[in-house]
């Protein structure tokens, strides 16, 4: 079985030309790492924690140290993540201070009998577990306040707003073994209540992983992807006998046609087939598979690069 890792970068209303390359190079790079990891013999599980904490680690991308901000000009973050060869699955929301919520999500699927923990409970878990915090300002970029300072102007002129970024991150992977899984971290929506949670932590709306079928990782606006379970949607598609393309785009028009809303999915197959779909303005993403990586951002560009 030849190894993939696909990954995203969050769907988006616009990307700035000034950031569009570094968007890019950080989109390969993770695909990179998830790759590599697979190429080394590491787990599915493994490929897709190491490709979005990447991401979470990178202030170009609506996750960990680039997430946006709520409307206390705070990072509230969610994560999860699952594993294709059980359906175990992990998921942490309203995390403050962590740089990696995709890892305490997979310690939540590892060391806890639960798939899901929020809050405080959370946070003391993750004391627990070892994990350091950091303080909340080192996950806070100058342009996320600038992001936010213009969407509350916006909203008291009730001026309409396009949203800059819909986003999360995510990577789903198939390893030599067969086994797949996904990872889906993310910032939330810029200028969100104190508390809300989205469509990332929930487990067949964000991501779905079954060795059976596939796995799957979404990005848009959380509360359309949450009505539709847009994730488990996709992959029941494909146990109908869609092709993954088709799959993808059925959920994604279904989604658009019910609640108007915008997204983006990739999925990879139990045979090691995939795709990257979306049907907001852009969203970046990257495929590696065979030592070619396969990355693009808008409709009209794909590159092929041969992998470092």
């Amino acid at each position: 079985m030849n190894p993939v890792v696909v990954v995203h970068g969050g769907g988006a209303s616009c990307i700035s030309k000034d950031r569009k390359e570094r968007v890019h190079q950080g989109i390969i790079q993770a695909a990179t790492a998830g790759y590599n990891i697979l190429k080394e013999g590491g787990s599915a599980v493994d490929a897709v924690e190491g490709a979005v904490t990447v991401l979470e680690n990178d202030p170009e991308f609506n996750a960990g140290c680039g997430s946006v901000l709520n409307t206390n000009g705070e990072v509230e973050m969610d994560a999860s993540i699952m594993s294709g060869k059980d359906l175990s699955s992990g998921a942490v929301s309203a995390i403050r201070c962590i740089a990696n919520p995709i890892s305490l999500a997979r310690l939540v699927m590892e060391k806890t009998p639960h798939c899901f923990l929020t809050g405080q409970g959370a946070a003391e878990f993750a004391a627990a577990m070892g994990i350091p915090t950091v303080p909340g300002e080192q996950l806070i970029t100058e342009r996320n306040v600038r992001h936010l300072q213009k969407e509350k102007q916006e909203k008291a002129a009730q001026k309409p707003h396009q949203q800059i970024s819909l986003g999360t991150v995510g990577a789903v992977a198939l390893d030599c073994m067969g086994n797949v899984a996904y990872a889906t971290s993310t910032g939330g929506i810029m200028n969100k209540m104190v508390g809300r949670v989205g469509d990332t932590p929930c487990i067949g709306s964000g991501g779905y992983a079954d060795n059976g079928i596939g796995a799957v990782s979404t990005t848009g606006h959380g509360e359309s992807i949450l009505k539709v379970n847009l994730a488990r949607l996709t992959l029941f598609h494909v146990e109908q006998g869609k092709t993954l393309e088709e799959a993808a785009n059925m959920s994604l028009d279904y989604m658009k046609c019910k609640v108007k809303g915008l997204g983006g999915i990739i999925v990879v197959s139990k045979a090691g087939d995939w795709a990257a779909k979306w049907t907001s303005e852009a969203m970046p993403w990257a495929a590696a598979k065979d030592g070619k990586v396969h990355s693009g951002i808008d409709l009209s560009e794909t590159r092929v690069t041969d992998l470092p």
